[in-house]
């Protein structure tokens, strides 16, 4: 069923978390990086159209400027993801000039979603660069988010992007393999899920808790950009970012995944 859900997409936003592209010094992972981008590129030749949701500012920035590590104040923390947008942007398009492959910066708030010139203006955007065969790199605008227009989480903003775009499928490459129906950090005896279709049934059952140190969606965000998602009939797979080769090994079906599915496709596949 996942090499069939894979197929059948054409247009395919892949959003990856902080802890999936950092390393284990802490920073972006250039390597990391080199492999998504080589894997998109195999994809495109297969006539895929690929938009990436990347977090990873605040890191990038601190790699760039560590001496501002423990400032908690907002405007420090903005000023890293200034600067760390920079360092995360250039680091993309190294990645993907191996390929000749260019990369577009598209920043958005929560605003740019509810407005509906903005997103007319974003969807032409949008479709202009896969028409010339650039890819998109989405990411929040957090340099000039407060909290009345912040999104808050990439699981989201990636929803929200696939929602916008019209996209066949929405791939979450996270730190962890899937939807358990509790915490299997904490309980040896949880249980893989491998296929949802009752969101409502399963947040009213899951047990979750807990946030990474520089992500800021945990497994709830991620069920909420599943039911989004799914309100459209776009399909969502939940995978481990971190498998080797994951969005090969995810198209070939080969991967330990969770997919949740909307009614239209229920019945399809």
């Amino acid at each position: 069923m996942l090499k069939e859900l894979f197929q059948r997409s054409k247009k395919i936003v892949i959003k990856i978390g902080s802890n999936t592209l950092t390393g284990e010094d802490g920073f972006v992972s250039k390597n990391y990086l080199n492999e998504i981008a080589s894997q998109v590129n195999d994809e495109i030749k297969q006539g895929k159209r690929i938009l990436i949701v990347s977090s990873g500012a605040r890191v990038s920035g601190l790699s760039a400027i560590n001496k501002w590590a423990r400032k908690a104040d907002l405007h420090y923390k903005q000023a890293l993801c200034a600067i760390g947008q920079v360092e995360l942007m250039d680091s993309w398009r190294r990645a993907f000039a191996e390929h000749s492959v260019h990369v577009g910066q598209i920043l958005l708030t929560k605003d740019d979603f509810s407005d509906a010139y903005r997103t007319l203006n974003i969807r032409n955007t949008l479709f202009t660069l896969m028409d010339e065969g650039v890819v998109p790199i989405v990411n929040e605008n957090d340099t000039t988010c407060v909290e009345e227009i912040k999104i808050g989480d990439n699981d989201n903003l990636a929803a929200l992007t696939a929602i916008l775009w019209g996209a066949d499928l929405l791939v979450v490459l996270s730190d962890i393999v899937g939807v358990f129906n509790k915490n299997p950090k904490q309980h040896p005896d949880a249980e893989f899920i491998e296929t949802i279709e009752n969101f409502e049934e399963l947040q009213a059952k899951i047990q979750s808790s807990g946030t990474s140190d520089f992500g800021t969606g945990g497994i709830q965000t991620k069920i909420e950009a599943a039911k989004k998602v799914a309100a459209y009939g776009i399909p969502m797979v939940l995978a481990n970012g971190k498998m080797p080769l994951v969005l090969k090994t995810l198209s070939e079906g080969n991967a330990r995944a969770t997919r949740f599915l909307p009614a239209a496709f229920q019945s399809a596949l």
